[in-house]
């Protein structure tokens, strides 16, 4: 619900950036003013105060992440939206150490920004002034929606140490995530210790996690430290964490409701300071249902949720990825890097990556070994790829083709363009609000459009309900 009446301050160094959100702003019924530099900004604050700020991140006196800090270090009350071309883990990270409530990744859609300004609004609490410094942290690809979600969640936590679950098929890349979220968290200095706990044998994961003592059992010829006390003070991993046995996850919720453990064979109590992240490809609330997890183990590990999307519902991601990949293999293998052709990258496009981004990786070193040339091309690329390319092409063209050919035979009355467009167009929305789940602003983002000129076209065509 968008509140009218509200006073919102503009800082962009952008005339036409300045423009737009000021008309849309003003058609919403708020009050907004512009400014094209925070000297000029920090001048009018002076005088009175906005209820809410959008700033860019990007400006010749000072960044949109200073500004928020001078503006929040006299007003900490005044919540801001920063505004970035540079829609990446470390700037999603960077806006909300810096105390944004929120940031927008350009190209913006402006019914979402005027919805979010008086989200902000309706919101207002102040924020924690102390700053952590941004860890470094290995980057993530990822400028489709999905991954911007991702990238927000990350940054939401970035000054928390509550434990989180990841979900997501397998190879979708839940423990780069898992590193992502430990460095840029107030344990970033401490270690990260992961374990995939579906890979290791059930009677030795209990004294992998808690350790043993001399003597605990056959083969135990001397003391062993578990993950438990490694991680102790840092961030410890637990990948596949559906798979642990019933007794290992009643050991598992003592650690996570006492912070203390026993060691395998031991008498004494051990107490841990662990953030643990756990990470999983199954659905725990059917286990649950079906009494194959906790319950009261699911809900302590799931105080916040993070969901990594599969390569398929990413598609803006995966010639990106495969050009860092295939960089990577090539450093790893001491050899010049190779370029992916156009016809190659269509093919890249068209797959479904059953394996994701696991098997994205391993295709790219496979290529940089077996590829002829410095360009992979077409026939470079293994028999799913190829075959799947040119038969997705080829079965909508020919179809196409053949009801062309069909119109013009029996000398079809309309012009064929103003036929076939509305239904091209109109099978393309249905399809991208089916995977929206009926949301309009992330349907468009799939078309490619703006939220208004999909609301329009809906009209236009004459889409109706669910959509």
């Amino acid at each position: 619900m968008v509140t009218p009446g509200l006073t919102v301050w503009v800082i962009d160094d952008d005339e036409s950036v300045r423009w737009v959100l000021e008309q849309a702003l003003k058609q919403a019924n708020m009050v907004p003013r512009c400014f094209a530099s925070s000297s000029e900004f920090f001048g009018a604050l002076e005088e009175t105060k906005p209820d809410v700020v959008v700033t860019d991140i990007r400006m010749p006196d000072m960044t949109g992440l200073e500004l928020i800090e001078k503006l929040h270090a006299a007003e900490p009350d005044i919540p801001a939206i920063v505004i970035t071309a540079h829609s990446d883990l470390e700037s999603a990270v960077a806006a909300y150490k810096s105390g944004a409530f929120e940031y927008l990744p350009k190209p913006f859609d402006l019914d979402e920004a005027v919805e979010l300004v008086s989200r902000a609004a309706s919101q207002r609490t102040k924020p924690t002034v102390d700053q952590i410094a941004v860890a470094p942290a290995k980057s993530i690809i990822g400028k489709a929606p999905a991954m911007q979600e991702v990238f927000k969640a990350i940054g939401r936590l970035s000054r928390a140490s509550m434990t989180v679950l990841i979900t997501g098929e397998s190879g979708t890349g839940k423990e780069l995530v898992a590193r992502a979220l430990h460095e840029n968290s107030p344990r970033a200095d401490a270690i990260f210790v992961a374990l995939n706990t579906s890979a290791i044998a059930s009677e030795l994961l209990e004294s992998e996690l808690f350790g043993h003592e001399k003597g605990a059992f056959t083969g135990a010829t001397e003391r062993r430290i578990g993950r438990f006390e490694q991680s102790d003070g840092g961030t410890l991993f637990l990948d596949e964490i559906g798979d642990m046995s019933a007794a290992l996850q009643t050991r598992l919720l003592r650690v996570l409701a006492e912070g203390e453990f026993f060691r395998v064979g031991g008498q004494v109590p051990i107490s841990v300071d662990v953030r643990v992240i756990a990470a999983t490809h199954q659905d725990l609330g059917q286990a649950v249902q079906a009494g194959q997890f906790r319950e009261d183990l699911f809900h302590r590990l799931n105080v916040m949720r993070v969901e990594i999307p599969p390569l398929r519902q990413r598609r803006e991601d995966i010639v990106d990825l495969a050009r860092f990949y295939l960089d990577l293999a090539a450093t790893e293998l001491g050899v010049a890097s190779k370029s992916l052709s156009d016809g190659a990258a269509t093919h890249f496009l068209t797959y479904d990556w059953p394996g994701n981004v696991r098997e994205l990786v391993n295709l790219c070193r496979r290529l940089t070994v077996t590829a002829a040339g410095r360009e992979i091309v077409v026939q470079d690329l293994p028999g799913e790829l190829s075959e799947v390319g040119s038969r997705d092409e080829s079965d909508w063209t020919t179809g196409l083709e053949q009801w062309a050919e069909d119109r013009f035979t029996h000398d079809s009355a309309s012009p064929l363009l103003e036929e076939a467009m509305p239904a091209f167009e109109r099978t393309l929305i249905r399809i991208a609000l089916r995977r929206a789940r009926g949301k309009r602003l992330e349907a468009a983002k799939l078309l490619g459009w703006g939220r208004n000129t999909l609301t329009r076209k809906i009209k236009e065509l004459g889409i109706e309900a669910p959509y």
